[in-house]
């Protein structure tokens, strides 16, 4: 059964932003986090939320859209939303997941998105096939690749570009983005509980509803995540 999926729409248009999210609410497992105007509001937006997909207006002003799906995470998945041709076949090498034109049926878009869900679920599928085989990593680490077992990793938190590995005795930092290690962990072991930190789930000593604390750690959980998370440790 395919996953709830949080959606972002931007479009400088109004009417588009209404007619996108009109057709979404007859979806099932949609979420639409926000509607944004512009392509400001959207960057703050996956700042403090976890977004899936983003359905994406072209032609924007300050910043086009283009422009945009360059800048953010390669995990968040795309699908162009224009009234122009034309941008097209520069969209589908951005690695869009569809290329809907205006005015967008609801056909269409649907269509459009369970495009997303069968890229979605083959992934899934491909990452829990390594869950079975893999219980370490490799990382580059001062021009070295690092082998990390993964019972040795305590949390690990991201600092823009790089991100640190806290394992019980040392501290291994990498250029890497923390979804692209979050890919590689087992998800029996590890949580995300916040766009800057992934916790390993046998080292922690207590939680509220607001952190998860690990020696002397009080990581904080985010609004975006508090409900997985929560639904996970109440469990054990």
């Amino acid at each position: 059964m395919p996953k709830q999926i949080s959606c972002l729409i931007v479009d400088d248009e109004a009417i588009a932003r209404e007619i996108i999210a009109t057709h979404l609410s007859k979806i099932d497992n949609i979420q639409i986090v926000k509607n944004c105007s512009n392509a400001i509001d959207a960057f703050n937006c996956i700042s403090a939320n976890k977004i899936d997909l983003v359905f994406l207006d072209i032609n924007m002003p300050e910043i086009s859209g283009i422009a945009f799906a360059k800048s953010i995470n390669k995990d968040i998945k795309v699908i162009f939303t224009t009234a122009y041709r034309d941008y097209a076949l520069e969209g589908f090498e951005l690695q869009a997941v569809d290329y809907l034109l205006k005015p967008i049926a609801f056909e269409r878009l649907l269509k459009a998105v369970n495009t997303y869900f069968d890229v979605y679920n083959t992934k899934e599928i491909e990452i829990s096939k390594t869950e079975e085989v893999n219980d370490f990593m490799f990382v580059r680490s001062d021009r070295r690749m690092l082998k990390i077992d993964f019972n040795t990793i305590v949390y690990i938190e991201s600092y823009s570009d790089y991100i640190k590995i806290h394992l019980a005795n040392e501290t291994i930092v990498t250029r890497e983005t923390i979804s692209a290690i979050e890919a590689k962990l087992p998800k029996q072991q590890f949580m995300r509980i916040h766009r800057s930190y992934i916790i390993s789930i046998k080292y922690i000593d207590a939680f509220t509803n607001e952190y998860i604390t690990i020696g002397d750690k009080a990581l904080p959980i985010s609004r975006s995540y508090k409900k997985e998370v929560l639904n996970v440790l109440e469990q054990y």
